[in-house]
C-alpha cells in the first residue's frame, strides 16, 4: 500500500462509484434486515435492539475499504435511500436516520484527521450512529419512556454497534484485504495508483 501521505484524500469518481455501489448493497441487506429484527424482538424485552448495528455498518464498513473523507455518510445515505425505495418499514424517515447516522459516524473519523482505519475507530464510528438515531428517536415519543427502558433499549443498541459497525466491517474488510480484492481500491504501487486516474 501507498504510504498514507502520498495518497490523495481527494474523491475520485471511482471512489464515489464504489461507495455508492457499497451503499445499494447494503440497501439491500437493510430491506432483508427488517425480517431478523423482527424475528428477535419477541426473544426479550428490546432483544431487537441487538440486530441494530446492522443498520449502522455500511459507512463504516465503506471507510474502511475506500478510506477517505465523505465514503462514510454517503454510503449510509446511499444504503437508506434504497432500502426507502425497496419499501422500508419506516418510510422515508429511513433516508433521515442514514443522513444523521451517516455523518455521526463520519464524525468519529473526521476526529482522527481520517488517519486511522482500526476496528475500535469503526466501532466508535458505529456508536456516534447509535447516538444520531437516539437523538431522532427522542422526537418519536422516546423520551417519554421509563429511564430503565431507555438504558437497556440503548445499552443494548451502542453494544450492536460496535459489534456490527466495528467487528464486522472491520473483519470483513481484512478478509477482502487477504483475496486482493481492495489492491484496486487502495493500490500497492503507484503503478496500481495510475491505473485509478486513467
Amino acid at each position: 500500500m501507498l504510504p498514507e501521505q502520498q495518497r490523495s484524500n481527494k474523491l475520485k469518481f471511482t471512489d464515489i462509484l464504489i461507495t455508492v455501489m457499497i451503499g445499494v448493497v447494503f440497501g439491500v441487506i437493510f430491506k432483508m434486515w427488517e425480517s431478523v429484527y423482527s424475528l428477535a424482538k419477541p426473544l426479550f424485552p428490546q432483544a431487537g435492539q441487538l440486530t441494530y448495528g446492522m443498520w449502522f455498518m455500511a459507512g463504516p464498513f465503506a471507510y474502511l475499504v475506500i478510506r477517505k473523507p465523505g465514503v462514510c455518510f454517503l454510503a449510509s445515505l446511499a444504503a437508506a435511500n434504497l432500502s426507502a425505495i425497496l419499501g422500508s418499514a419506516w418510510g422515508l424517515e429511513t433516508i433521515v436516520y442514514g443522513c444523521v447516522q451517516g455523518l455521526a459516524a463520519e464524525l468519529a473519523f473526521a476526529l482522527t484527521g481520517y488517519r486511522k482505519h482500526s476496528i475500535v475507530i469503526a466501532g466508535i464510528a458505529g456508536i456516534l450512529s447509535a447516538v444520531g438515531s437516539f437523538i431522532i428517536d427522542l422526537g418519536y415519543g422516546y423520551a417519554d419512556y421509563e429511564t430503565w427502558v431507555l438504558v437497556l433499549k440503548y445499552g443494548l443498541r451502542v453494544i450492536s454497534a460496535f459489534i456490527f459497525a466495528g467487528v464486522f466491517a472491520g473483519l470483513l474488510v481484512r478478509a477482502l484485504e487477504v483475496t486482493g480484492v481492495t489492491k484496486s481500491i487502495r493500490p500497492v504501487s503507484k503503478e496500481d495508483y495510475a491505473v485509478l486516474n486513467q
